[in-house]
């Protein structure tokens, strides 16, 4: 302890996870147990209105319990990391680059909801409008095990803001989540398999970053996963943060094959069109959005692109658990 300082604090950081966890779980069994003595007394006494009160307070800790349950759902090696999320435009040039920048800002909206850090990795702007693509890192506990079912395409239909015309569009945006990747997990990479390259940053960074080649961009040449960033100053800093990436992608690859769900990984291999999708966003000619593997929907498209994603979450958390459950049972 004394003498690995960062080992003593992850240490210390998991221990009062867990201390949280179990205080959470003895602060809801007092409070259940301190209700139904009260209730036991109101009842002898006839007190309508405390046991109301007391209705009220059980549905509140009903409410607790099922979220903790919910929570109890993300247990996998990498849930409790901090996630790589990564937005993609499909074919169709503004439109697509629109929602896809459109996509990126619901999940900052949720971010900021859920207290989480938020920092750019990279971007790139379109032509017009939106961005082609862009990266971001989530920090906080849990981040990727909420958003690991994020990963898959996500589709947009809406009148148009860049159509005289007015008419219909559809457009297509695909997401990537992966895991930061710490020491307790081993990705062995062998450097004569990555290609790395130096270019100079677009967008956001400054006038130095733009000005010198410091941003880096390193491929894996077996797998074809490319990561980058161009967030620092420093070429050394970009290259270490995209070297996490490339080990989070790999990763995430790797859990994706042993789930032998091919779905989200094909997504991110071919064109990002109809035969991918996870989730539908529709605008016109009516209002919703409907989630294609849990089958959630949402009369409310506007709450859900303002970051309000948690029942479409935790409809996808419930559903994992179902299949490993049924994968036990067999």
């Amino acid at each position: 302890m004394w003498n690995d300082a960062e080992n003593a604090q992850n240490l210390m950081r998991e221990r009062q996870q867990l201390a949280d966890s179990i205080d959470r779980q003895l602060e809801m069994e007092q409070t259940l147990a301190d209700s139904l003595e009260l209730a036991e007394l109101a009842e002898a006494e006839d007190d309508t209105a405390t046991l109301d009160t007391i209705q009220a307070d059980l549905e509140s800790l009903k409410i607790q319990i099922d979220k903790l349950a919910l929570e109890s759902l993300l247990s996998g090696e990498a849930d409790a990391n901090n996630a790589f999320l990564q937005v993609n435009a499909g074919a169709g040039g503004t439109e697509s680059q629109d929602w896809a920048e459109m996509l990126l800002r619901m999940y900052l909206r949720w971010a900021e909801a859920k207290g989480y850090k938020v920092e750019w990795i990279e971007e790139s702007e379109g032509e017009e409008a939106g961005i082609k693509s862009a990266t971001v890192q989530i920090t906080g506990k849990n981040a990727y095990g909420w958003l690991k079912t994020e990963s898959g395409v996500h589709r947009l239909v809406r009148i148009s803001p860049y159509d005289s015309a007015a008419r219909r569009h559809t457009s297509f945006a695909s997401v990537w989540v992966s895991p930061e990747i710490d020491d307790s997990i081993e990705i062995d990479i062998d450097d004569k398999d990555l290609k790395v390259d130096t270019y100079r940053a677009s967008g956001a960074g400054g006038q130095h970053v733009n000005r010198t080649e410091s941003a880096i961009r390193i491929t894996h040449l077996p797998t074809g996963v490319v990561a980058a960033c161009q967030n620092d100053r420093s070429q050394h800093k970009n290259r270490a943060t995209a070297m996490t990436m490339l080990k989070a992608r790999l990763y995430e690859l790797e859990l994706q094959k042993r789930r032998a769900e091919h779905d989200a990984t094909e997504a991110t291999k071919s064109d990002i069109g109809f035969g991918h999708q996870i989730r539908s966003y529709v605008l016109h000619p009516y209002k919703m959005v409907k989630d294609l593997r849990t089958n959630t929907e949402s009369g409310n498209p506007t709450a859900v692109l303002d970051g309000d994603l948690d029942q479409f979450l935790e409809a996808a958390l419930a559903l994992g658990a179902g299949h490993k459950r049924e994968e036990a049972a067999q």
